[in-house]
């Protein structure tokens, strides 16, 4: 994989220590090229942390923890499922209902069986 097409920090790192979506604050968040991203957020005064992975055009999947070392581990784990799932699916993203969208979604709908 060439350096243009590894992770970095989304948005130059500015994210960092601000409120996510879920109310947390944003502790990781790192994009990738292929229109991925992943964002984690924490609250430990009510033992919640929220990641959120973004496919773009096609999928926003926010998965809950009551640990931080569970979040940590789904982030490690999810990271190069996103990879894989994204040189998957049409880079037109979800236009239509052909054969090749179908099929996208098929695809989509493992990575969520596999990531509750």
């Amino acid at each position: 994989m060439s350096d243009e097409q590894t992770w970095s920090a989304a948005e130059g790192g500015s994210t960092l220590g601000l409120e996510g979506a879920e109310g947390g604050t944003i502790v990781r968040d790192e994009q990738h090229p292929a229109g991925l991203r992943l964002t984690l957020e924490e609250d430990p005064a009510r033992s919640f942390h929220a990641l959120t992975c973004t496919v773009s055009g096609w999928l926003v999947h926010r998965r809950y923890f009551d640990e931080e070392a569970k979040a940590q581990a789904a982030w490690e784990e999810m990271k190069p499922a996103l990879e894989e799932l994204s040189v998957q699916l049409p880079a037109t993203g979800a236009k239509g209902m052909d054969e090749t969208t179908r099929a996208a979604g098929a695809k989509l709908g493992a990575f969520l069986a596999r990531f509750p």
